[in-house]
C-alpha cells in the first residue's frame, strides 16, 4: 500500500467511557478547522462488515467459540479496511474509528486470554503495516464505566460483551493501560473520569500538541 496522506485516529477503551460522545466532538473539531474527514466504528463501518458485527455481538443460543470470534473481528476489519478506511486515507481524508485492533488486544487477548501471537499474525495478515497515527485510550475505572453504561442502557438489549461481569472488564481495561505503556508514542491515555468538555479539552491537547493542525 502506498503511504496514506490522511491521519488515522482511533479512540478506545472499555464500556461506559463515552467514546461515542467523544467521537462526535472529535469530528465536529476537525469540520470547524475545515479538515475532511470521515467517522467509523468497528466492528462495522461498511455494510457487510455490519452484517459481520452483528454475528460478532448478538447473543445467541449457539455458542460463539473464541477463535471464531477473533477470525470474525479480523474479517470485519480486513472489509473495513478495504472498502472504506484506506480508500479514505489515500483520498487524504482523516479518519476517525470507535475501536479498532487494540481493541482486539484488549478484548479478545487480555479478557478472553487469546494468544497474542495469533492476534498480532492477524493483524500483520490484515492491515500490512498500517496502524493508527495516533490511538486516544480514553480510561475509567471499571465501576464507574459499568455505572454509566448500565445508566446509558438502562432497559435495553446488551450485547455479548456489555454481559461481561467486572473481572472481564478489568483484564481488558489493564490489557489496554498495558499496550499504551509500551506505545506511549502512539496512544495517549485520556482521563475520562469528569465533564464531557474536560475530558474533550485533554483530547484536543493531545491532538495539538502533535502539530498536524495549523
Amino acid at each position: 500500500m502506498t503511504e496514506p496522506q490522511g491521519r488515522f485516529l482511533t479512540i478506545e477503551g472499555i464500556e461506559g467511557v463515552g467514546k461515542s460522545t467523544q467521537v462526535a466532538r472529535l469530528s465536529q473539531y476537525l469540520a470547524e478547522r475545515g479538515i475532511d474527514h470521515v467517522v467509523t466504528r468497528e466492528p462495522g463501518g461498511t455494510p457487510l462488515a455490519e452484517k459481520i458485527r452483528e454475528l460478532v455481538l448478538c447473543p445467541r443460543d449457539e455458542s460463539l467459540p473464541l477463535p471464531a470470534e477473533l477470525l470474525l473481528m479480523f474479517a470485519a476489519r480486513a472489509v473495513h479496511l478495504a472498502n472504506h478506511i484506506e480508500p479514505a486515507l489515500m483520498g487524504g481524508r482523516w479518519v476517525i474509528c470507535d475501536r479498532f485492533t487494540d481493541a482486539t488486544y484488549a478484548y479478545q487477548g487480555a479478557g478472553r486470554g487469546m494468544s497474542e501471537t495469533d492476534i498480532r499474525y492477524l493483524e500483520t495478515l490484515v492491515q500490512g503495516a498500517l496502524r493508527p497515527n495516533l490511538t486516544l485510550l480514553l480510561d475509567v475505572p471499571v465501576a464507574v464505566g459499568m455505572e454509566r453504561s448500565r445508566q446509558r442502557d438502562a432497559g435495553g438489549a446488551r450485547d455479548r460483551f456489555e454481559r461481561e461481569r467486572a473481572g472481564f472488564f478489568e483484564r481488558v481495561r489493564e490489557g489496554y493501560l498495558s499496550r499504551a505503556r509500551a506505545e506511549p508514542q502512539r496512544m495517549a491515555i485520556i482521563d475520562a473520569v469528569g465533564s464531557m468538555d474536560e475530558v474533550t479539552a485533554r483530547i484536543t491537547n493531545v491532538l495539538e500538541s502533535r502539530s498536524w493542525i495549523s
